[in-house]
């Protein structure tokens, strides 16, 4: 089981969420004080902040996954990504944008080379839902030796997977447009490896008032795109796993 992604950076790894600080120790002692409920505001978004770590690190192992399947069976040349343990949220998220955005343009050119190539009615078959994913791989393998220079199942097969359904227009660009609004949102500026949200921000807010404002406001953003970035996150991981069964399968 994948282990989740730890945040905390080493030389703070043991400390107490909420324990006094050199920098802002009083400050945050004497705001406790005044407002009990910041502690447990405190850990809540450093709860939600680990869940979306997970996600951002779930979705930068399957874009890699799915860059060496394209690498492997069509041809392609995608460089692979690694997370930015220092950089912030938005940052992160860039990076995987910047990495499906090329994986796009990949499967852009295989979707033209198989427009270009194939009778238009065969074409129009490899866009209907209905038709069956085994008479797919079929017409591609007609033309696939012609785009890549030699002819496989399995080329076929991601093909099939990725070109003609909707992974590249719906389940990737849903991932985008939710990793791009979590960029720009109050989350974007946050570094990955702080131990709650903003010990910065937490240090800054003299009054609890000011600090439990940005608490609770930071909770809802994580919530809000906690909920569409789980779900872009799992279908899109699973849309992946299918790609990699049914290359699996045709090369049994």
């Amino acid at each position: 089981m994948k282990k989740p992604f730890n945040n905390t950076p080493k030389h703070q790894r043991g400390q107490k969420l909420g324990s006094p600080t050199r920098d802002g120790g009083c400050n945050m002692a004497q705001s406790d004080f005044l407002y009990p409920e910041n502690p447990k505001r405190r850990q809540e978004v450093n709860r939600l902040h680990q869940q979306l770590l997970d996600c951002l690190s779930d979705s930068f192992q399957v874009t890699n996954k799915l860059a060496g399947v394209l690498n492997t069976h069509l041809g392609c040349k995608l460089a692979f990504i690694e997370m930015k343990r220092d950089g912030t949220i938005k940052e992160n998220c860039d990076i995987i944008i910047q990495a499906m955005t090329k994986i796009q343009k990949e499967l852009q050119k295989v979707d033209e080379a198989l427009k270009d190539k194939l009778e238009p009615t065969l074409y129009r078959k490899l866009q209907d839902i209905k038709e069956r994913e085994t008479e797919k791989i079929a017409i591609v393998q007609k033309v696939i030796s012609v785009i890549l220079g030699e002819a496989t199942s399995a080329a076929s097969a991601v093909a099939v997977k990725l070109v003609g359904s909707n992974v590249t227009t719906g389940i990737i660009n849903k991932l985008v447009t939710v990793l791009a609004h979590i960029g720009t949102s109050l989350l974007g500026s946050i570094g990955i490896a702080v131990l709650s949200l903003g010990i910065d921000m937490i240090i800054q807010a003299i009054l609890g008032a000011v600090e439990k404002t940005q608490l609770q406001a930071a909770i809802r953003s994580y919530e809000k795109h906690l909920v569409e970035f789980k779900a872009a996150s799992e279908r899109y991981h699973h849309a992946i796993t299918e790609v990699s069964s049914a290359v699996k399968r045709q090369m049994r």
